[in-house]
């Protein structure tokens, strides 16, 4: 079997190579090819602006009746993002560049332009120096002259320089460390200080809270307690007993109050008639003063019944009894 890759072909004996048909294209056939556009461009018709790096897919041709050093010339056509006209710019292989042909201007490029103006007067001057060897001379006069006068410009400033700007790296070094020192010994100040104060108003707070707390809470002074007389139980009298019924143990004392007995009000008598109609009452008759209970007799209750009058008049007989 043979080779699935075939890498050498046969050739018969009698292959003539001249008798192969050539395929005939026109010189100034055109391709595709897929490119970014060279430079900054702004298009002629709407003023779009097309930047550098941008691709396209464009038309190559090569350019007729131009050549440089055997190198062709290639010309592109593109077209506008915006308006879709077309733009043709070609190779520039002289200044390694692209030169714009129709459709759009290039933008204002200033170091072109100022390497194309220093290039066009080096060619003049050697031109000139050329055919003129004194032209030569006066040239090199100039360059020197200038070159001693840029050398002396250039001393006369490192020695201003060294003069008014002396700059002593280490002494700036250790000024900023002693700033910096400085600067964290006054922030430990400020700190300490503020805690000081601090402490100081809370201790203050305190002693004036203690203070308060005693004023109000202040301790009532102990008094020492009465000692009991030993024979004061000898002078006391002793009271009489009374005779305690027994039918006053099952019912109780008729003539005691009861407990709710201070809850009525009892009226006051009226006054005198005597001194109501404007006539004027008689004096009492001197005598021996009375006592308040006797002048003023308590008056009997309204509401008391026969069982209280009955206890009464047994407790005034036991106490007559008992004298």
């Amino acid at each position: 079997m043979s080779e699935r890759k075939v890498l050498n072909k046969y050739y018969p004996p009698d292959f003539d190579p001249s008798k192969i048909p050539k395929l005939k294209l026109p010189k100034d056939r055109q391709y595709v090819v897929r490119l970014m556009a060279p430079f900054n461009m702004r298009c002629k018709t709407c003023g779009e602006y097309i930047y550098k790096g941008k691709k396209f897919n464009a038309r190559k041709e090569t350019v007729q009746n131009e050549v440089y050093l055997g190198l062709p010339i290639f010309r592109f056509y593109i077209k506008c993002t915006r308006c879709l006209a077309e733009i043709t710019f070609k190779t520039d292989p002289e200044n390694t560049d692209y030169t714009m042909e129709h459709g759009a201007t290039r933008n204002f490029q200033a170091e072109k332009l100022l390497e194309e103006e220093e290039k066009r007067v080096q060619k003049e001057r050697e031109d000139e120096e050329l055919n003129n060897p004194m032209k030569v001379l006066e040239n090199r006069t100039k360059d020197s002259k200038l070159e001693m006068e840029v050398l002396e410009n250039l001393q006369e400033l490192k020695d201003l320089n060294q003069r008014q700007a002396h700059v002593d790296f280490e002494a700036m070094l250790r000024q900023h460390r002693l700033s910096e020192e400085e600067r964290r010994r006054q922030e430990q100040e400020e700190d300490e200080r503020e805690t000081a104060a601090l402490l100081e108003e809370s201790r203050k707070r305190r002693l004036l809270e203690d203070s308060d707390s005693e004023d109000e809470a202040a301790p009532v002074p102990l008094q020492p307690a009465p000692r009991p007389n030993p024979t004061a139980i000898l002078d006391e009298t002793p009271k009489p007993k009374r005779k305690v019924e027994i039918w006053e143990q099952s019912i109780g004392s008729l003539g005691s109050r009861p407990p709710l007995s201070g809850l009525v009000v009892v009226k006051k008598a009226k006054a005198n008639p005597d001194r109501s109609n404007g006539q004027p009452q008689a004096a009492p008759a001197p005598g021996p003063p009375q006592s308040r209970k006797e002048a003023d007799p308590a008056p009997p209750t309204p509401g008391a019944s026969s069982l209280s009058q009955l206890g009464a008049y047994l407790d005034s007989d036991d106490s007559n009894g008992s004298n």
